[in-house]
C-alpha cells in the first residue's frame, strides 16, 4: 500500500518515521510528474518544495498553527498532504482544484496566494489576529528568493521584525543568490546557531541581563552591538535580515527533511522574529525539470519520458515579441523590459540579440513602469511586456510616472482577457477597466496576429502613451477582415441588417461565427470591430440600427461596452461581458460560462429580437 494513501491530512504526516517521510518525498514527486504532465501547471517549483511541506507538517500543527505560501504554485504538494490527495487530478480544471492556495477549497489554506511577494504581510497580520483573539500556535512564511525582488516583501518584513513579534519566514532559495557564506568560519557558526543549546543560552543570560539594575540592559546592548559586529565581517548572509528585526537561521538543505525539522525546532522555541533560509533545488527528481526549471516552471500537458510538449504553432506572444525584435533592429532606441516574465513574454531572442537593451527587473511590476517610463523620458523607446493580472498592481505608476506627461511607453499587455487554468487571481479581464480611468493612454485589441504586429509598428511610431492588449494561445480561427471598411479606429462589415453586433480583440471570431448562424437562421447581423477601445471615439453614426449588442471578454462593469453605449448614445442596448471574478476551466469552457462564445451569442441575439 502506498504511503500516500494513508495520508488523509496533515495530522498522519506527523506520525511517520526518518524512512516512511523519505518513501513519501518519493511518491510525491512521482505524483507530481504524473498528474502535472497532464494538467499542466507549475512544476519544477512544487518538485523542490516537497521536503520543505513533509518538515513542515511534521513541524507544525496546521489545527492551531498556520502556513501562508508566497505564490502558490510551490503548494501542490500542500495540496496532496492536507486532504486533497484524490481530488488532485481535477487540478487547474473546471469544477476541480485550484492551482493556487484557496481559503474557500480547504481550511488549511491560510490565504490566498496567486500574486508574488505577499506572503510576510499576509501571515503578520494572521499572527497579530491570533494575539489579539488570545489563540495559540505558531504562522508561518514561505517566501520564494525571487519574491525579494518585489517591494511589499520588505514593506512586510520591515514591520515584522519591527514588532518582536514570534513570526516565522521561510526563504525558499531556489536559484537566485542573495548572499554567499564563504569559508569554514561561517559554516561553523551556522552549525553552532543551529543547535538548540545556542538559544536557550542565549534566551537565558537576555533575561538573566535583564533583571540586573542599572547595568544589565547596557550589558545587553553592549554584547548585541559586539555580535552584530562580529558577524558583519565573517557572517553576511544575515545582516540584511537582523538589521530588519529578525533572528537568521541557516542556509539549511532545502531537500533533507532531516535537517529541515531540526531546524525548525530551533525556530520554535525563539521567542522574537525568525526567518530561516532554506536552499532547495529547482526540478528536483525530474531530471529534464533539473537543467532547465524555467522551462518547467509554467507548462502544458507534456510527455514524461521525452519532455516534449503538446504545445506547438506561434501564439500572440511569440508573433508579438518577433515583431518587437524586428523593431529594436530598425530603431536603437527600442528596448524590452520584463519583471521577471523572460520566457512567458516571449522576449529570449530579443535578449540573446538586443542584450544591451533588454532588462528583467525581477517580480517588481511597480518600478518596472516608473523605469520604463524614466527610459521614455529620456528619449527612448521602452515596451513594457506584463501579464494582465499583474499589471493591476502597477496602476499608481502607470497613472502619475506616464499619464501625467503622456510618456512615450508602450505597455504589451499579454494574456490579456479568460487565460484559462490559472485562474482566479490571473484572469486578465479587469486591464480595461482601470485603463479606462487614465488619461492620454490609447490601447489597441487586435484580433490577429498580424493586426497585433501593426499595432506595435503604429505604437513604436506615435508618441504617447499605448497599450497592446492580446490573448494567451493562438489567434483564433477568424482573422480575415478584408471585407471590413475601415471607420477611424473601428472596422465595419455590412450586411444590410439592422442589428449590430459589436466586439474587439479575439471574442470578435466568437461574433462572426454567431453572425453565420444567425443569418441562415434569416436574422442579418452587421459587425462592428474596434480597433482602439480606449479612448472611445464616436466614428459612425449608429441611428439606423434597431438594437445594437456589445460582446467583451472582459469586465462588463466599467468596462468597454459601457464607454462605447455612452459615446455613441445607444439606446437599445444589450451588453454582455464576464461578472465578477471567474473560476479556472478552459477557456471554450469559460467563454461558454459567461455566455460569450458563438452558440451563447446566437441565442443571447435571438431571445431578445423575439
Amino acid at each position: 500500500m502506498p504511503l500516500l494513501d494513508r495520508i488523509n491530512g496533515p495530522s498522519d504526516v506527523r506520525t511517520l518515521d526518518k524512512a516512511e517521510k523519505k518513501e513519501l518525498c518519493n511518491e510525491l514527486r512521482d505524483m507530481l510528474i504524473k498528474n502535472v504532465s497532464q494538467t499542466g501547471g507549475h512544476l519544477a517549483s512544487n518538485l523542490g518544495t516537497v521536503e520543505l511541506t513533509v518538515a513542515m507538517l511534521s513541524s507544525f500543527d496546521l489545527e492551531k498553527d498556520s502556513i501562508v505560501w508566497d505564490v502558490g504554485h510551490q503548494a501542490y504538494s500542500f495540496k496532496i498532504l492536507t486532504g486533497r490527495r484524490e481530488r488532485f487530478g481535477t487540478l487547474r480544471k473546471s469544477g476541480g482544484l485550484s492551482g493556487f492556495p484557496y481559503p474557500p477549497e480547504n481550511k488549511y489554506d491560510s490565504f490566498i496566494c496567486g500574486h508574488s511577494s505577499v506572503s510576510v504581510s499576509a501571515a503578520y497580520g494572521i499572527l497579530k489576529a491570533k494575539k489579539l483573539k488570545g489563540e495559540e500556535g505558531k504562522v508561518i512564511a514561505v517566501i520564494g528568493d525571487g519574491a525579494l525582488g518585489g517591494g511589499e516583501a520588505y514593506e512586510g518584513l520591515n514591520n515584522a521584525g519591527e514588532s518582536g513579534k514570534d513570526l516565522i519566514v521561510i526563504l525558499n532559495d531556489n536559484g537566485m543568490s542573495i548572499s554567499k557564506n564563504v569559508g569554514n568560519i561561517a559554516s561553523y557558526l551556522t552549525k553552532i546557531r543551529n543547535r538548540k543549546s545556542y538559544f536557550s543560552i542565549k534566551n537565558f543570560t537576555s533575561r538573566l541581563l535583564k533583571k540586573i539594575p542599572l547595568i544589565g540592559k547596557p550589558i545587553l546592548k553592549l554584547l548585541t552591538k559586539f555580535k552584530f559586529m562580529l558577524k558583519y565581517s565573517i557572517y553576511r548572509s544575515s545582516t540584511m535580515f537582523e538589521d530588519l528585526g529578525f533572528t537568521y537561521l541557516g542556509p539549511v538543505n532545502g531537500n533533507s527533511t532531516d535537517d529541515l525539522e531540526k531546524i525548525f525546532e530551533r525556530a520554535k522555541s525563539i521567542e522574537e522574529p525568525c526567518l530561516i533560509h532554506v536552499k532547495t533545488v529547482k526540478g528536483k527528481g525530474y531530471e529534464k525539470a533539473e537543467e532547465d526549471p524555467s522551462l518547467y516552471h509554467g507548462v502544458g500537458s507534456f510527455d514524461i519520458e521525452s519532455g516534449a510538449s503538446g504545445k506547438s504553432g506561434e501564439s500572440f506572444t511569440e508573433a508579438f515579441a518577433s515583431r518587437l525584435t524586428e523593431a529594436a533592429r530598425e530603431d536603437e532606441r527600442v528596448c524590452a523590459i520584463t519583471a521577471a516574465m523572460e520566457d512567458g513574454t516571449g522576449l529570449k531572442l530579443f535578449k540573446e540579440q538586443y542584450p544591451n537593451r533588454f532588462f528583467d527587473v525581477g517580480i517588481a511590476e511597480e518600478h518596472a513602469v516608473t523605469f520604463s517610463a524614466a527610459l521614455a523620458h529620456s528619449g527612448l523607446r521602452p515596451v513594457f511586456c506584463v501579464y494582465s493580472t499583474f499589471l493591476q498592481r502597477a496602476f499608481d505608476q502607470i497613472m502619475h510616472d506616464c499619464a501625467i506627461l503622456n510618456e512615450n511607453l508602450v505597455i504589451a499587455i499579454d494574456r490579456a482577457g479568460i487565460v484559462g487554468g490559472d485562474g482566479v487571481t490571473h484572469q486578465g479581464i479587469f486591464d480595461t477597466v482601470f485603463l479606462n480611468s487614465v488619461p492620454n493612454i490609447k490601447v489597441y485589441s487586435p484580433s490577429s496576429y498580424a493586426e497585433a504586429k501593426e499595432a506595435l509598428t503604429e505604437a513604436l511610431e506615435t508618441d504617447g502613451l499605448k497599450a497592446i492588449r492580446y490573448p494567451k494561445g493562438k489567434e483564433p480561427l477568424n482573422t480575415d477582415f478584408s471585407d471590413y471598411e475601415k471607420q477611424g479606429n473601428c472596422r465595419l462589415k455590412k450586411s444590410g441588417g439592422k442589428i449590430l453586433l459589436v466586439s474587439y480583440g479575439r471574442e470578435i471570431s466568437e461574433v462572426t461565427e454567431a453572425s453565420k448562424e444567425l443569418s441562415r437562421q434569416g436574422i442579418c447581423c452587421d459587425i462592428l470591430k474596434l480597433d482602439v477601445i480606449i479612448p472611445m471615439k464616436k466614428e459612425l453614426d449608429l441611428s439606423n440600427y434597431e438594437r445594437v449588442f456589445f460582446f467583451e471578454e472582459g469586465c462588463r462593469q466599467g468596462g468597454v461596452g459601457e464607454s462605447f453605449a455612452a459615446s455613441y448614445g445607444v439606446k437599445n442596448f444589450t451588453h454582455v461581458g464576464i461578472e465578477g471574478f471567474l473560476p479556472h476551466g478552459t477557456v471554450t469552457e469559460l467563454l461558454k460560462q459567461t455566455g460569450l462564445d458563438s452558440a451563447s451569442i446566437v441565442k443571447t441575439v435571438t431571445e431578445v429580437m423575439k
